[in-house]
C-alpha cells in the first residue's frame, strides 16, 4: 500500500487480499497506521491481518464473542459479549493483554476514543454508558439513563460531547462536562417491536461522524416483517449534527434484505455502508442523494467496514470467517 495520495472512486471497489479464519467474524478495524486490521471472531479470539506482509495471528484472552473494536496509539481495546474489556500492546510480536476490566453485566457492544485520546468510551446490554482514562483504563465516569440495550457510542470531532444510541433508536448527545444529557435525537425508524414474535428488534448498529462534525450517520434495519429471521430492509439515518434533525434517510437504490451493519464517512465527502442478509453488499452514496450511488455484491453476510486511514482502501468481516480487503484507487 503506498502513501502517495491516490483519487478514490467507489464505483472502482473491487476485491483485494483476504485471509480467512475457521469462525464468523463480526467485527473489524483497521489500526491508526494501517499496518493492521483487527477483526473479532465467534471464537472468542482476535485475528491480527497484516495484508502486506500477509501474516494472520491470534490474540487470545476473550472467554466470549468480540465485536468491540477501538486504537489510540500503540493501544487496541476490545470488548466482548461477556462485558470484558482489554487493553493490548497490538504491534507487539506476541500481543497480552495489559488489563483487563469486567466492565459491563452482559455484552459490551461498543467503544470509542475521544479525540484527544485520553478517555474511551463503552457501552453494553446493561444499559450504562462508561469512561475509561487512556492508558490506565481506570474507570472515570458512569452515565445512566437509557431503558433499554445501549447499541453504540460515538465521540463528536469536537471532544465536548459523546452520543450513546440504542435498541429503540435514542440517541443521546452527553454534554462531557457536565455529564448530563443536552439532546435527544430520534432514530426510531431503526427498531420495531415484533408482536407476532414477541420480540424488539432494531437499534443502532454502527454510528459515525463526519470529520468535520457536521454530519452523524446511525445505521441499521428498518420495515422489519419477520424478526426471528430478521428481514427487513437496511438504512442508514443521517442527521444534521447542529439542527438535531433528520437531513436525510440513506437507502440502497437495488432491492436488499437484511441489515447495515457498518457506516463510514470517506474523507472525500462520500458516504460508506456494509450489510448483511440475504449475501452482502457494499453501498456508497452522496451527501445530497438518498439512494445509493454505487452497489457492489459481496460474497457474503458482510458483519462490519473499517477505512483504511490513507482512504483508499476498505476492509469487510463476513459471516463465512473470510475478512477482506477492497481497493477504491486506479485500477
Amino acid at each position: 500500500m503506498s502513501s502517495t495520495p491516490v483519487k478514490v472512486v467507489p464505483e472502482q471497489a473491487r476485491p483485494g487480499e483476504s485471509v480467512q479464519h475457521t469462525s464468523p467474524l463480526i467485527g473489524a478495524r483497521f489500526s491508526p497506521t494501517g499496518e493492521y486490521v483487527i477483526a473479532g471472531t465467534q471464537d472468542n479470539s482476535l485475528i491480527r491481518w497484516n495484508p502486506a506482509k500477509k501474516t494472520k495471528d491470534a490474540l487470545v484472552a476473550h472467554k466470549s464473542w468480540v465485536r468491540a473494536l477501538a486504537f489510540v496509539g500503540k493501544l487496541l481495546f476490545s470488548g466482548d459479549w461477556a462485558g470484558r474489556l482489554i487493553a493490548w500492546n497490538y504491534a507487539d510480536a506476541k500481543p497480552a493483554p495489559v488489563w483487563d476490566r469486567n466492565a459491563h453485566l452482559g455484552w459490551l457492544r461498543a467503544l470509542a476514543v475521544s479525540p484527544d485520546g485520553k478517555t474511551l468510551a463503552s457501552c453494553g446490554n446493561d444499559k450504562l454508558v462508561k469512561l475509561w482514562s487512556i492508558p490506565e483504563g481506570k474507570p472515570l465516569a458512569t452515565f445512566s439513563g437509557h431503558d433499554w440495550h445501549v447499541y453504540n457510542v460515538a465521540f463528536h470531532p469536537d471532544g465536548k460531547s459523546l452520543l450513546s444510541a440504542d435498541l429503540r433508536g435514542n440517541v443521546k448527545e452527553w454534554d462531557l462536562a457536565k455529564g448530563t444529557v443536552s439532546r435527544i435525537l430520534d432514530a426510531s425508524i431503526l427498531y420495531r417491536y415484533d408482536q407476532g414474535f414477541g420480540a424488539d428488534i432494531g437499534g443502532v448498529r454502527s454510528m459515525a461522524f463526519s470529520p468535520d462534525g457536521k454530519w452523524l450517520a446511525c445505521a441499521g434495519i428498518t420495515e422489519v416483517t419477520n424478526a426471528f429471521a430478521g428481514v427487513g430492509k437496511p438504512l442508514v439515518v443521517l442527521f444534521d449534527w447542529v439542527a438535531g434533525k433528520t437531513k436525510t434517510l440513506l437507502r440502497p437504490k437495488t432491492n436488499f434484505q437484511g441489515t447495515a451493519w457498518g457506516v463510514a464517512f470517506h474523507p472525500s465527502g462520500f458516504i460508506l455502508g456494509v450489510g448483511g442478509g440475504s449475501g452482502g453488499a457494499f453501498w456508497a452514496w452522496k451527501l445530497e442523494e438518498s439512494l445509493a450511488s454505487f452497489t457492489l455484491t459481496l460474497p457474503n453476510n458482510a458483519r462490519d467496514l473499517t477505512v483504511h486511514p490513507e482512504g483508499r482502501y476498505f476492509t469487510v468481516p463476513f459471516e463465512n470467517g473470510s475478512l477482506r480487503m477492497y481497493d477504491m484507487g486506479p485500477k
